[in-house]
């Protein structure tokens, strides 16, 4: 066992600092370790609880050829640090191997390989993009919502029951258990993220929401099957059949359930649902093609581009609407019922929300213009009007003589109303030369104001209008922390303990256990004229390349030079 956690020791330390984290990530291992060199490591990894957690991780194939004793190819037991140099397991692992195949023979064997699916009826497939017509549907909701206001993670990871009680009132998700689902299919594709106690949409998902639904399915397939497990997954960027998950890990106890929730999240894209066959593009994507979109695309509802603007300040889309028309439709009205059929309501509020993100008159005009089958209405061109001309009327720019942030208003009554307003005491406005000055930021105080619903607006340092967007996306350079950044301050650490090269680092590692341990040890001294001599110590102190033990034989204590002991052993 010594020797096999020396060996281990010194392939960690070989590794570069990027394998090295992996191999931490990939073992489970704590960024807190009380690790202090490569030896602790080895001897860590090399526990029996350490083992068993690795073992749970191995697909069915690496146990078998654990089991076998045969030289692993894979890459997943190495990539657990569990192999040698020659790629035969440590015998620790081989002990634990044995033992669980005792425990659990079943895991040792392998299945039958389960038939190849046959290609699925048009009914299916059918049913199949009309699901994923739907949950492209229900993912754009959820993160059009996350844009505007980040969803709320809980201590535990998932969503809080506020923003998932407030996606199901607007009609975004049925059941509150779908908004997981949703959300790990956005992260797999990247459309979104987690971070700390938040998720975020990142650019790559503002892109997704504007793209077509053939699109944004090839996108999110993708994203799904990059994400599977590499026990599921083929050498051709392919996976195997879903028949075939169940049994893939059977150590791990939490597997079963995890391939399951897997099963059904492609379900809702479209990739599974045909217990008798396979779709086209499932099949492709299986096979390690891209995702084919063109063979689901014939299923999927059309999608139109046009509305029926009505006097009663509606808009009707008879069919489900392109995409990037729906998002910017929605944001300037309020969206009423969604279906093949939408209703879409403007109001003042509405249409100054629109203004806010940095539309104006003429841009919704010439937008509804072109969208609309009947022209636009006079009730509906008297609200723009009527919207942009109230709009506007508060003014927020920054002062960079003060470094304050003032608000003005050519109408004193609302900049009154402003300064007495208790919704806005937190921005601290105190009268200023004919307006009002804060301390806080010119974007804080323009969303506190326009949360507020006072129609304001942001100048630039000319004085000139200025969009302000406050939609929650992930910064260009932010992304979720590498395993080598995790692991930064433990790979210092074992970096800056002892050497594995030969045998000095083990050695001062023995004696210094054997010390701590006021361990009684048998250590073989090479001497002046090349002899070598044993002598059996109760290891007592170690310092200045010099180690002092009471040599109870002789009933003396010894000082022996560190740089003269050939080995150590337990007596």
């Amino acid at each position: 066992m010594a020797s096999d956690a020396r060996a281990l020791a010194t392939r960690l330390a070989d590794l570069s600092d990027a394998a090295l984290a992996r191999t931490l990530a990939a073992r489970g291992v704590s960024p807190q370790a009380g690790w202090h060199d490569f030896f602790d490591a080895a001897e860590g990894l090399l526990e029996q609880t350490s083992i068993d957690r690795a073992l749970a991780r191995l697909d069915r194939d690496s146990l078998i050829s654990l089991a076998e004793g045969v030289r692993v190819q894979g890459r997943a037991a190495a990539a657990l640090a569990l192999l040698d140099a020659d790629g035969a397991p440590y015998a620790a692992v081989t002990e634990r191997v044995q033992a669980a195949e005792a425990a659990n023979p079943d895991a040792f064997r392998a299945l039958p390989t389960p038939a190849q699916p046959t290609p699925a009826e048009l009914r299916a497939a059918a049913a199949a993009a009309e699901r994923a017509f739907t949950t492209a549907g229900s993912l754009a909701d959820v993160l059009l919502a996350c844009l505007h206001t980040p969803l709320a993670r809980t201590g535990a990871g998932p969503v809080s029951a506020v923003d998932r009680r407030r996606l199901m009132d607007a009609g975004a998700i049925e059941l509150a258990d779908d908004l997981e689902e949703l959300l790990a299919s956005a992260a797999a594709a990247g459309l979104a993220t987690a971070q700390e106690r938040e998720w975020t949409v990142t650019e790559a998902g503002e892109r997704w929401l504007e793209a077509p639904t053939p699109a944004r399915w090839a996108i999110i397939a993708e994203g799904f099957r990059a994400a599977l497990p590499a026990g599921i997954r083929t050498p051709e960027n392919g996976f195997l059949a879903p028949a075939s998950w169940p049994g893939r890990y059977p150590l791990d106890l939490e597997w079963p359930a995890r391939a399951e929730r897997l099963h059904h999240i492609g379900s809702r894209w479209g990739l599974f649902g045909d217990p008798r066959g396979e779709f086209p593009w499932t099949a492709a994507l299986r096979a390690g093609e891209r995702a084919d979109a063109a063979t689901m695309a014939p299923y999927l509802p059309a999608e139109i581009d046009r509305v029926y603007l009505q006097a009663d300040l509606t808009a009707i889309a008879p069919g489900p609407l392109a995409p990037a028309l729906d998002l910017r439709l929605r944001s300037i009205a309020l969206r009423e019922s969604r279906a093949q059929a939408s209703t879409y309501r403007f109001t003042a509020a509405s249409v100054g929300a629109g203004m806010t993100e940095g539309e104006t008159a003429e841009s919704i005009r010439g937008f509804l213009a072109e969208l609309s089958l009947t022209g636009i209405p006079q009730p509906l061109e008297y609200l723009i009007e009527s919207t942009a001309a109230r709009h506007g009327l508060v003014r927020v720019r920054a002062d960079e003589s003060t470094g304050r942030t003032r608000v003005e208003s050519a109408d004193a009554g609302l900049l009154d109303a402003i300064a007495v307003d208790q919704a806005l005491r937190p921005l601290g406005l105190v009268p200023d030369a004919g307006g009002l000055s804060s301390r806080v930021t010119r974007e804080a105080v323009y969303w506190t104001l326009a949360d507020a619903r006072y129609p304001v607006v942001a100048l630039d340092a000319k004085g000139a209008a200025e969009s302000i967007n406050r939609r929650a996306v992930t910064a260009p350079g932010v992304a979720p922390a590498t395993p080598e950044e995790t692991y930064a301050r433990l790979i210092a650490t074992l970096r800056g303990g002892h050497g594995t090269q030969g045998e000095e680092g083990w050695l001062e590692r023995e004696l210094e256990q054997a010390v701590r341990a006021r361990a009684e040890i048998v250590v073989v001294v090479r001497m002046p004229d090349g002899s070598e001599r044993s002598f059996t110590l109760e290891a007592a102190g170690l310092g200045g390349g010099r180690l002092r033990g009471r040599d109870r034989a002789a009933d003396i204590e010894r000082t022996l030079p560190v740089s003269s002991i050939v080995s150590v052993a337990g007596a």
